[in-house]
C-alpha cells in the first residue's frame, strides 16, 4: 500500500467527454495541484451514494478555500458509470475518475476482491490528501482484505478528510 511520502502511480485513465474517449494520465490530473482524492466500492453503491460523494460535493467550497483545487473521486468503474453516477446525483464540482481497469487502485495497494458481494475486483475504501502527485496524508479505513463482511465508512469521511485540511493549511511565507 502507498503511504505518505509516495508519488502516486503514474496511469492513463479513460474519460467519455463529449461522445469521444478522452485519455489523461496521473501527471495532467495531480501535478502543480493540492488534490483530495477519495475511493470507494463502486458507483450507485449505499454509502459511497448516499454519504461519501454528496458529502464530498457538500463541503467543496469549504476545501477550495482551505487550498486544495480539486477534489477527485476514484472507482473501478467505466467511464459510461461514472458519467450516469454524476448526472444521477447532481454533481458539480466533484470530477469522477473511471478506473474500470483498476490500473491506479492496483498500483495504490487497494485493490480487493469483493465477490463475496457479487462485485469483483475493486477498491478499498480510502482518501488522501495529495500534493503535487505525492501523498500527504492518507485515510485508510480498517480491515483492507479480500471478501470482507464490513464495508468501514470512518476514517475517509469528508468531516475527517477536512479536519486534516484545515489543520495543514499552506500559509505563505513573508519576509
Amino acid at each position: 500500500m502507498r503511504t505518505e511520502g509516495f508519488t502516486l502511480p503514474e496511469v492513463q485513465f479513460l474519460f467519455r467527454e463529449n461522445s469521444e474517449f478522452v485519455t489523461r494520465t496521473t501527471s495532467e490530473l495531480f501535478n502543480n495541484k493540492r488534490v483530495v482524492i477519495f475511493s470507494l466500492p463502486g458507483a450507485f453503491t449505499p454509502t459511497c451514494s448516499a454519504y461519501q460523494l454528496p458529502g464530498f460535493e457538500e463541503k467543496y467550497d469549504e476545501f477550495t478555500a482551505l487550498g486544495i483545487d480539486a477534489i477527485y473521486c476514484i472507482s473501478v468503474n467505466d467511464a459510461f458509470v461514472m458519467n450516469a453516477w454524476t448526472k444521477d446525483l447532481n454533481i458539480e464540482n466533484v470530477k469522477l475518475i473511471p478506473d474500470g481497469n483498476a490500473y491506479f487502485t492496483r498500483s495504490m495497494g487497494m485493490l480487493v476482491n469483493k465477490s463475496n458481494l457479487g462485485f469483483g475486483n475493486r477498491s478499498w475504501r480510502y482518501a488522501a490528501v495529495v500534493d503535487n502527485g505525492i501523498i500527504e496524508k492518507i485515510f485508510v479505513e480498517r480491515g483492507l482484505r479480500d471478501n470482507s463482511d464490513v464495508d468501514p465508512y470512518e476514517e475517509t469521511t469528508p468531516d475527517k478528510v477536512l479536519e486534516y485540511v484545515a489543520s495543514s493549511v499552506k500559509t505563505p511565507v513573508t519576509v
